[in-house]
């Protein structure tokens, strides 16, 4: 079965398919993880995940959605992290780490209080962005960066790179997706800028361009470099398909391995087609036009599903997110639905 079969990419063999896909978990303490994400974490790498991603975790601190996100933004989260990836690694998976920077969605509550925009009276702080547009109603509007800021927050990315080294990961993942920062520079809806950093296809990616340079600068050539994309904001005028494909044509020959192929998150109220596999479309157009490998994501739950996508060959890899929150130990479940005889914990042999 493919789903179980090892994959190899750089110098870091996985030993399945299955990747855990970053998930905000809102439950950090001043950007440190805390018990709640080794144990969330963890329980994925007994669970049986290939690669096992943190959370977006903020290359600075004002780059947190959240003031209860995880960051890598101090030399101090290194050591909160190490006990984390170690476990990981103990168990047969690959800690992988996702480097983000919110940009306009900074600042903003965590789902169950609400969610909403934290003004700076109330402990927030101001958000940053190519251009001076707010999310949405209710939403700061951003203050526009000048480029000697976008500078800083390149070694920003640079400098968290080398902090999750430090710390044992063995992936690193640039998120440029979901309407965060470096999503935000792509898109034509959220990026008014005139400048180098704005109007053209070739301007419009440069920050995401620049902040893969600077990440493989620092991180090893043995280990695999991915991004996170929104393939589509499902708006008219926006990010598409095919601006996606021809970015990743200038992300592969800057040592970026795979790209994780997600959508949406830029800008609200839009209609999005939700059903099983609905972005894997786009794993498959990317993979073929770009010749570089691609992750699939999105409400794939079902074990035949996963194993369909990796057998004809419209992704390397399938990454759970709401599934794998079910049920930890989803790659167990499949692997006996696939008539797979996998591992286990000796602590859980007399299980299986």
């Amino acid at each position: 079965m493919k789903l179980f079969s090892p994959f190899k990419i750089r110098e870091i063999e996985l030993r399945n398919r299955i990747v855990v896909s970053p998930m905000c978990e809102y439950s950090a303490k001043d950007g440190h993880p805390q018990t709640w994400h080794l144990v969330h974490l963890g329980s994925r790498a007994i669970g049986g995940a290939g690669l096992v991603f943190t959370e977006a975790s903020a290359v600075e601190e004002r780059g947190r959605i959240s003031s209860a996100d995880t960051g890598i933004y101090e030399d101090g989260h290194i050591a909160s992290w190490r006990a984390i990836t170690e476990f990981i690694q103990s168990h047969g998976a690959v800690p992988g780490m996702q480097l983000a920077h919110a940009g306009r969605k900074a600042s903003t509550a965590p789902p169950w209080t609400g969610g909403k925009p934290v003004s700076v009276r109330d402990g927030g702080w101001e958000p940053v962005g190519p251009s001076a547009l707010a999310f949405d109603a209710g939403y700061t509007v951003p203050r526009e960066l000048p480029v000697a800021e976008i500078e800083q927050i390149v070694g920003a990315f640079k400098k968290a790179a080398e902090r999750a080294l430090a710390a044992g990961f063995e992936v690193i993942e640039v998120h440029a997706a979901h309407g965060y920062l470096l999503h935000q520079f792509l898109s034509p809806l959220s990026n008014t800028r005139t400048d180098e950093f704005g109007g053209t296809f070739e301007n419009r990616i440069r920050a995401t361009l620049k902040v893969v340079r600077a990440v493989r600068e620092v991180w090893p050539q043995r280990l695999p470099l991915f991004v996170r994309v929104s393939a589509k904001d499902w708006k008219e005028g926006g990010w598409d398909l095919a601006q996606t494909i021809a970015l990743a044509r200038e992300l592969k020959p800057l040592g970026v391995d795979l790209i994780d192929a997600s959508s949406g998150g830029l800008v609200p109220g839009v209609k999005i087609p939700l059903g099983p596999g609905y972005q894997t479309a786009f794993a498959d157009g990317i993979r073929k036009e770009a010749g570089i490998a691609t992750g699939a994501v999105g409400m794939i739950s079902e074990p035949v599903q996963a194993e369909t996508i990796l057998a004809t060959e419209q992704a390397d890899l399938v990454f759970l997110a709401r599934e794998i929150l079910r049920d930890p130990y989803w790659p167990r479940r499949a692997a006996k639905a696939l008539d797979v005889k996998i591992k286990g914990p000796v602590q859980y042999e007399r299980a299986w």
